[in-house]
């Protein structure tokens, strides 16, 4: 049995409460006092940080790079010639006919069984 008024969830690291680099992770928000001041402040800083922000989703093609190592962004040819997407093919047909036609079989493998837990 729980005893009452105890959390179930304990963060380590610099998740803990008294963890040092703790402000550098959670997000804080800034007192009501100083919200002023950084409001003036962060409007003539909201330029630069709009340029030096990363995006928050990484493209399709970034990702096939990063888990595949397939490069969709340069010509596989030259390499120096950069790649663009003029379309996607997303009926079923079609993707069975242009298959088709180049030889390749339409049929997507059969997919295989899942493992157990514990198994290797």
């Amino acid at each position: 049995m729980l005893r009452p008024r105890l959390h179930l969830i304990r963060f380590h690291s610099v998740l803990a409460p008294n963890a040092k680099l703790r402000a550098l992770v959670v997000p804080q928000e800034p007192p009501a006092q100083a919200q002023a001041a950084t409001e003036a402040a962060g409007a003539a800083e909201c330029e630069v940080e709009t340029i030096q922000a990363r995006p928050q989703r990484i493209g399709w093609a970034r990702l096939l790079e990063r888990v595949l190592d397939i490069d969709m962004q340069h010509c596989p040819n030259c390499g120096a010639g950069q790649l663009k997407i003029i379309a996607a093919i997303l009926e079923r047909p079609v993707i069975e006919k242009i298959l088709t036609h180049l030889g390749l079989d339409p049929q997507a493998p059969p997919r295989g069984r899942a493992r157990e837990i514990g198994q290797d």
